[in-house]
């Protein structure tokens, strides 16, 4: 059986991590929770998400912290004179649940921790989404290095953009984890979602165990 809660973080923003969580919320009918939201101004991930999936607001988790500017949390909350404090950010009890992180791992939340920390507090299954262009291979090879050191578990890598099969194989080999699925859409995204959702959704129950 697949994680009742998961927590989907990145190499990097900007990776697909949102939609990532889209696709699980939807395909798992879960609650979806980000405790940093920062670029509101421009609209939350909620937002984003609820118009893809179009399930009903309760199923989207009040941020614990929400900043005006896309920036990191940590200069986010400086602009506005505020201060994230990691105790004040828990891990919802509504289950299934889909955990959305902010950038990648050593994104600072204030002077003394990351979102790094966040993830070990909940102390949640992660998938890891990357891209599947140039650079990744050492992005990605350092972020499960940071997770295996901070003895977080992981279901699996989820590469986004152009199918690459040197990159995921390279990925596979030196980081000793599975891509669980590789997501390349070219269409309107809006109308090739519940597509989409299916297959990504039945690769990531294969590759990561939870099916036959």
């Amino acid at each position: 059986m697949f994680p009742a809660k998961v927590f989907i973080t990145g190499t990097d923003t900007g990776v697909g991590k949102t939609l990532v969580s889209a696709i699980l919320v939807k395909a798992l009918n879960a609650y979806y929770f980000k405790p940093i939201q920062t670029g509101s101004i421009e609209g939350t991930d909620s937002n984003y998400i609820q118009t893809l999936t179009k399930l009903p607001s309760n199923y989207f988790l009040p941020e614990v912290y929400t900043f005006k500017e896309p920036v990191s949390p940590h200069l986010a909350a400086k602009l506005e004179q505020k201060k994230i404090i990691l105790d004040k950010i828990t891990c919802p009890l509504h289950s299934p649940l889909v955990v959305e992180g902010a950038g990648g791992l050593l994104v600072p939340i204030n002077k003394k921790f990351f979102m790094l920390d966040i993830i070990k507090k909940f102390s949640l299954p992660v998938i890891l989404v990357a891209r599947s262009t140039l650079g990744t291979i050492n992005h990605t090879l350092m972020s499960l290095k940071i997770l295996k050191d901070n003895n977080v578990s992981i279901l699996g890598v989820i590469l986004n953009g152009p199918i690459n099969k040197d990159n995921k194989e390279a990925i596979e080999f030196y980081g000793k984890i599975k891509v669980l699925t590789e997501i390349d859409y070219s269409q309107n995204l809006k109308k090739s979602f519940l597509q989409l959702t299916n297959k990504v959704v039945n690769d990531i129950l294969k590759n990561s165990g939870y099916l036959g």
